[in-house]
């Protein structure tokens, strides 16, 4: 494949893109199979990095790993930053020095899409909810028969969307805060808030500086705009007051575009019965808020998703919808204990809505590295529900000093397998153990992914 340069992307220079991982891979081919001349880095020297810089290399692009030239990027015409490079870090302030504009992969993968004139984009953004709701409305779109893709922080860059030959017709795409701050074109058929809470204290000065990137999602709303928020919430309802454009809101306690009906025991849609509470299979009243988003922002995204037809195919897609891996995934009950991994809980408000989800008394695993929220916020339903709590990593002694007088916490060290060793030792037959972090993984971890598939490797060696 190969295509016009990309508008609004720069042809007079390199574009530098930094990050090799999925996303830094992808849009470095998007980008030179367009015809951008392309330089891609990678501080990290692991061996996964050099292969992708291999590759790269061998499709002509200059590539390399273990580190950044900070002339070049400073020289380059555009540079492309993976959402999980800090604004400090020093090529990205060797890019502002010198006036370089810093795009995100999102940024170039949606212009890129839209040279085509076909893909109409749902974006997904808040801080819990986010991959769960994203994910759902992917599964609607299929269920009613459109070709559609499911992007961004979710795990599948646009980039290798915008890639295929045959692009699909819809694509519901994961925004983080990250992406967002450099993703300047964005104006999506349907724009989604989840919900607001506090997150990445670690790297915003504040929690209005994190509000700020992600009210991005809104900044060229017009009259002809369509979004989605959280009629529960109120950061959300400030957030989105004044907005331009149709806004359509969803609700567990009140009647709503999308509401549950408590009384009933339904989720709707409008006056219209989607479906009953107890068929859709995912724990918690959180993920209830997920459907109800998914399937407002499906069927105010083209009105032939609207109506008793396809409002059946939604629902049945919601009946057959399965978690997604570590979101409160129940990986099975073992010796009378359940066993269930949130590790993507990577803040407190995750944590929070995953102990509201509980009904057994609960063995809770917290701990990681720390985001800079205090863990306070999690003791009345700590109190309510959780015998004890395991605080392990570098955040252990925080979380300690917070939650005591709680309940029974007990301060680990870094070993993960004697903090799950300890939870076996401490969970009785009708209890639940839940890894449900609160904080990043970076300490002891690559990725939530990697601590939640080591959690479920030592919770199944108990079924042996």
């Amino acid at each position: 494949m190969s295509g016009d340069p990309i508008a609004g992307i720069p042809t007079d220079g390199e574009i530098a893109v930094l990050g090799l991982a999925r996303s830094g891979r992808a849009v470095a081919l998007l980008l030179a199979r367009h015809g951008h001349k392309v330089y891609a880095s990678d501080a990290s020297s692991e061996s996964g990095v050099g292969v992708v810089a291999a590759e790269l290399s061998a499709e002509g692009i200059a590539a390399e790993s273990g580190g950044h030239d900070l002339g070049r990027v400073g020289r380059a015409a555009a540079v492309v930053a993976s959402p999980g490079i800090p604004p400090s870090a020093p090529p990205l302030v060797a890019a502002r020095e010198r006036g370089v504009p810093v795009l995100s992969e999102i940024e170039v993968a949606l212009r890129a899409l839209r040279a085509l004139d076909r893909s109409r984009v749902i974006a997904v953004t808040g801080t819990n909810g986010k991959s769960t709701t994203t994910a759902m409305i992917g599964a609607m779109l299929a269920g009613l028969g459109t070709s559609a893709a499911v992007a961004g922080n979710i795990g599948r860059a646009l980039s290798e969307v915008a890639l295929l030959s045959d692009v699909p017709e819809w694509i519901s795409v994961e925004l983080s805060s990250f992406q967002l701050h450099d993703t300047p074109s964005l104006a999506p058929a349907v724009g989604v808030l989840t919900n607001l809470s506090p997150d990445h204290l670690d790297r915003y000065a504040s929690v209005g500086e994190y509000y700020a990137d992600k009210a991005l999602l809104f900044r060229n709303a017009d009259a002809g705009s369509v979004w989605v928020s959280n009629a529960d919430d109120a950061d959300s309802a400030r957030l989105t007051a004044g907005v331009a454009g149709r806004h359509a809101r969803f609700s567990l306690s009140t009647r709503a575009d999308a509401w549950l009906d408590a009384g009933a025991d339904l989720l709707r849609l409008g006056g219209e019965e989607l479906m009953p509470r107890g068929d859709l299979p995912l724990l918690g009243k959180h993920n209830v808020a997920n459907a109800l988003a998914a399937a407002l922002a499906v069927s105010v995204a083209d009105e032939s998703f609207a109506g008793p037809g396809p409002r059946e195919r939604i629902a049945r897609a919601l009946r057959n919808f399965q978690p997604l891996s570590h979101r409160l995934e129940l990986l099975g009950e073992f010796r009378g204990v359940q066993w269930i991994n949130d590790s993507k809980a990577t803040n407190v408000g995750a944590a929070l809505v995953a102990l509201q989800a509980m009904e057994r008394p609960t063995v809770l695993l917290l701990g990681g590295r720390h985001k800079g929220e205090p863990y306070a916020p999690l003791a009345a339903e700590i109190r309510r529900t959780v015998k004890r709590v395991l605080a392990y990593g570098e955040a252990a002694p925080l979380i300690a000093g917070d939650l005591a007088g709680v309940t029974d916490v007990r301060t680990l060290g870094d070993s993960f397998e004697e903090v799950v060793a300890e939870s076996r030792k401490s969970a009785q037959p009708g209890d639940a153990v839940l890894l449900s972090p609160a904080c990043s993984s970076y300490d002891m971890f690559s990725s939530f992914e990697e601590r939640g598939d080591r959690f479920r490797q030592l919770a199944l060696a108990e079924s042996g």
